[in-house]
């Protein structure tokens, strides 16, 4: 008898961001599978499983996941922020897609998150009022000329930019490459937002501008908004607020 497969994201950090769905579901699955640093976040009964894998194995991760729910488990792929974004579900339906044929009998349901950047959003005010794009600096699974190539078009479509995966120990010097790039395109007096571990303990916002951005600014658990032509700083007596209008002028 086949199982079923839910894709989860369980938002960014703090468990009161995690969707009344999704902990709802946690305590009725079999097992749970995922990058280490998300399974142990999960508060579920001790007699469901966990599966820990390293976080460069998100296809050996997926085949596990269908494989379980062939043996008739309801098992739980989980992702930080929302799963569709730069996370699980995606690596799932590949699985599924180049897999062995019987995977397509599986049934699968996909459970929405809070993602990293409208956590980060919601923290500075409205950066992301108007049109955005997300774009992951990461080039394990596509070319650096492919990350550098969107990111020029994004800067000359003018959109608000969320930065994924903007520093690494791997990679220290992409993102102080990205943001030359965007230096070549943009005015330098637009904000930029460095937005660490949102709603974790050790979170933490740096505000500054395109000129004096740094990949200094950030590590593994930041992401990095970089404003339009349009975007603005505002000082209220409350602080100082990031916001894009919605009405742009020609």
């Amino acid at each position: 008898m086949s199982g079923h497969v839910y894709i989860i994201g369980l938002g960014p950090g703090e468990q009161n961001l995690q969707t009344i769905e999704v902990e709802a579901l946690l305590p009725t699955l079999t097992d749970i599978i995922g990058y280490g640093p998300y399974v142990n976040r999960v508060q579920v009964p001790a007699h469901i499983l966990k599966h820990i894998s390293d976080n460069r194995e998100e296809l050996d991760r997926a085949r596990h996941a269908l494989l379980l729910a062939q043996q008739g488990q309801r098992v739980g792929v989980v992702s930080s922020g929302d799963a569709g974004v730069f996370a699980m579900a995606s690596a799932v339906f590949e699985a599924i897609e180049h897999g062995d044929p019987s995977f397509k009998d599986i049934e699968v349901t996909v459970l929405p998150g809070i993602s990293a950047m409208f956590a980060a959003a919601s923290r500075l005010g409205a950066p992301l009022g108007h049109d955005f794009c997300a774009i992951s600096l990461s080039d394990n699974l596509k070319p650096w000329e492919i990350i550098l190539k969107r990111l020029r078009l994004a800067a000359q479509a003018d959109f608000v930019i969320a930065l994924y995966n903007a520093v690494s120990k791997a990679r220290p010097w992409q993102l102080d490459t990205a943001l030359d790039l965007l230096r070549e395109e943009l005015p330098l007096d637009i904000p930029v937002a460095f937005c660490q571990a949102i709603s974790r303990d050790n979170e933490h916002i740096e505000l500054t501008n395109l000129k004096e951005a740094s990949a200094s600014m950030g590590n593994m658990q930041t992401l990095v908004l970089i404003g339009s032509r349009y975007s603005k700083l505002i000082q209220t007596n409350q602080k100082i607020w990031f916001y894009t209008p919605r009405s742009i002028q020609s």
